[in-house]
């Protein structure tokens, strides 16, 4: 079993971050953040013989790569409070995926990978484009506590996933990816099937269709940061320091919601210590104005959109998408919207703003 120790650059207001680094026997990283070293012992497991990722076929009509993955068919679902595979490693208990019994933050391998840096077994299907679905997935794990959300694991915790999000992306970039995407699925309606707090990252070889046509804006001149200084205030929620909460105007989901800054930053590893705090206040707050508004647990899909590796011209966001459209109303994505990829939007962005401003 490898295991290296590194006190990383960043701190979080002056604290020191670590990360803990243990690659199992199966051959698959276990990385440990916290704002203290950790030193607990690792369970040993034997090795197992995983998947190493899937493929990608190319939709010539779509003009895109889709990754298939069979292997995902047979993935934990809605496990047991006692068979939780996110939980630390208790004595007595089944080992799970963080083989330590205690931890601030951890970001591990994902067993069920769709990308994988050594996928090269293909399909052989006559006249279809076929190649590895190459890149990295990872699960990110909040902190030991089955419960809990963005809101409820307080400041100091955003900022230590914060840290891990920037190291992860250094990481990733150096092995090779050309995009990485920090995201969390959130609630059964949107299929989330483990309910210990969690994210996930997915480093992608190739830049997918949406954050290309991004970049070809952003290359071409559109600036996010200069849309944001002229913002009409009837889309503003909350903001902090220069960072904004808003609907913007071309809103795809009722309650769509940005965290973007009015000073162009291609990602958070551009921000400063001031901008940090407020990026992690936003998560906190909209996640609470959220649940306050539509009185449950919003199922949401939120997701960083940062530059790609090299292009420090893009300008990044944190975009929530809800699926409700207002309180016990889900926002199905039908024909039309699966079909066309044209959205209908049942509430006026403007309409949004004011009842999430008001909220709180």
């Amino acid at each position: 079993m490898t295991e290296t120790n590194k006190r990383l650059d960043a701190t979080v207001d002056g604290s020191a971050v670590f990360r803990r680094s243990i690659q199992r026997a199966d051959q698959r990283w276990v990385h440990l953040y916290g704002y203290a070293e950790n030193n607990h012992p690792v369970v040993a497991l034997e090795a197992e013989d995983l998947p190493r990722g899937a493929e990608l076929r190319w939709h010539p009509l779509r003009q895109e790569w889709n990754i298939y993955a069979a292997h995902r068919q047979n993935r934990t679902f809605k496990p047991s409070a006692a068979n939780n595979p996110l939980a630390p490693s208790l004595p007595g208990r089944p080992v799970t995926e963080i083989p330590v019994e205690s931890f601030e933050l951890a970001v591990f391998d994902n067993r069920f990978t769709s990308l994988h840096f050594e996928a090269s077994a293909v399909s052989d299907v006559a006249n279809v484009k076929i190649r590895p679905a190459k890149g990295q997935c990872e699960v990110v794990v909040y902190g030991t506590e089955p419960d809990g959300d963005l809101n409820t694991i307080g400041q100091d915790r955003r900022r230590l996933l914060i840290a891990a999000w920037i190291d992860r992306y250094e990481a990733l970039f150096d092995a090779g990816c050309e995009f990485v995407l920090p995201f969390e699925n959130r609630g059964e309606d949107v299929g989330v099937t483990l309910h210990h707090p969690h994210g996930q990252i997915y480093g992608f070889d190739h830049l997918p269709p949406a954050q290309a046509r991004a970049e070809q804006a952003f290359a071409g001149g559109y600036s996010l940061a200069k849309s944001l200084q002229n913002l009409d205030p009837c889309l503003l929620v909350t903001e902090a320091d220069a960072l904004m909460a808003y609907c913007p105007p071309y809103a795809r989901f009722p309650y769509e919601t940005w965290i973007a800054s009015r000073i162009a930053r291609p990602g958070p590893w551009a921000m400063t210590e001031t901008e940090l705090d407020a990026f992690a206040s936003l998560l906190g707050e909209m996640t609470r104005r959220y649940d306050a508004f539509f009185e449950q647990t919003t199922p949401y899909m939120l997701a960083l959109h940062a530059a790609p590796r090299g292009r420090e011209h893009f300008e990044f966001s944190a975009q929530f998408y809800p699926l409700l459209r207002g309180p016990g109303r889900l926002k199905y994505l039908a024909s039309v919207e699966q079909h066309t990829g044209i959205f209908t939007v049942d509430v006026l962005p403007e309409t949004a703003a004011d009842t999430l401003r008001a909220v709180l």
